[in-house]
């Protein structure tokens, strides 16, 4: 896909919209390490009809990219070509117990709202999403987890559109689920998701997603300007999953600062911005910690976070 100039993109009409277009909008306030420059464009739709019609109309060369509440991403600093289209809102945030001990979340829903309105019906099953920052449409995405539990374990279905606006439900057999990753084309854009738990007293249900509740917010930098985990638990070389944390950690990397930003002291495997830090300064705090960890144990990090956009 052709990605066209930021001086064409100022000029290009675009499809008519009950939602807003906005050009240039700096995304930084979107993220939450809150960093980043400006889309090209920033399209904050009314619904999923507003949305399905403008992608049935948008030009195919015309590259777009959906985000949540920016909770595991890094935002570069020279922004982002194309249409950025964020689902937030009421219509995307719906939220709805569908009987059979089954929940429906629209893809903007945080994930803790769905946790706790699947406690609140007496689904049990869900109780990890209370720990994992961002939406629903992140966590299809990325196959989100923690806790001994993810996405794949409770997800049913899902409603996506497509590139020319089509919508299509996808069962979460096709998915092809491995850790922190999808196998579905990467120009779908979630619309919501059907889960199932098991039924249990709300009482119960509460207590567990207290307990996690509290163990994240013993063990993570959470008030802090930061994202999600920074870097995927890796595989020793006999297939044994090691903690990112831990490797980061034992290479001396905990507290480590590139300008306004630093490694955690709290947690290891988050990177937090210390209040001026620039996105440059996030990424490339993150391939400091790389370099480090290959250095002293000879493995390769990867990168959990998303990082997107252009350089300054």
């Amino acid at each position: 896909m052709t990605q066209l100039g930021h001086s064409l993109m100022s000029e290009l009409p675009l499809p008519p919209v009950r939602g807003q277009l906005l050009r240039g909008e700096t995304l930084a306030p979107f993220t939450w390490f809150r960093v980043g420059g400006p889309a090209d464009v920033l399209f904050l739709p009314a619904d999923a009809d507003d949305l399905a019609e403008f992608m049935a109309a948008l030009p195919q060369n015309i590259p777009v990219m959906p985000i949540g509440v920016g909770s595991n991403m890094i935002i570069r600093d020279g922004g982002v070509g194309g249409v950025v289209i964020r689902l937030a809102g009421r219509a995307f945030a719906q939220i709805e117990a569908l009987g059979d001990n089954k929940i429906k979340a629209g893809a903007g829903a945080l994930d803790s709202m769905v946790a706790k309105a699947a406690a609140k019906a007496g689904i049990a099953g869900l109780e990890f999403y209370v720990g994992v920052p961002g939406t629903i449409g992140g966590a299809l995405t990325m196959n989100a987890g923690c806790y001994g539990r993810e996405t794949k374990d409770v997800l049913v279905e899902a409603t996506v559109l497509t590139r020319m606006g089509e919508r299509i439900v996808i069962p979460a057999s096709e998915f092809g689920f491995t850790y922190r990753h999808n196998a579905l084309p990467p120009d779908l854009i979630f619309l919501n998701a059907t889960f199932q738990g098991v039924a249990d007293a709300p009482d119960a249900i509460t207590a567990r997603m207290a307990e996690i509740t509290a163990k994240r917010e013993g063990s993570q930098p959470i008030r802090e300007k930061t994202g999600g985990s920074t870097f995927k638990n890796p595989l020793s070389q006999s297939g044994e999953k090691l903690s990112a944390w831990m490797l980061v950690d034992e290479a001396g990397m905990r507290g480590h600062r590139r300008g306004g930003a630093q490694v955690s002291e709290k947690h290891a495997n988050f990177l937090i911005n210390t209040g001026d830090a620039t996105a440059a300064d996030i990424e490339g705090l993150g391939e400091d910690v790389r370099a480090a960890v290959k250095a002293k144990h000879g493995i390769q990090l990867e990168w959990e976070i998303k990082r997107v956009g252009r350089p300054p």
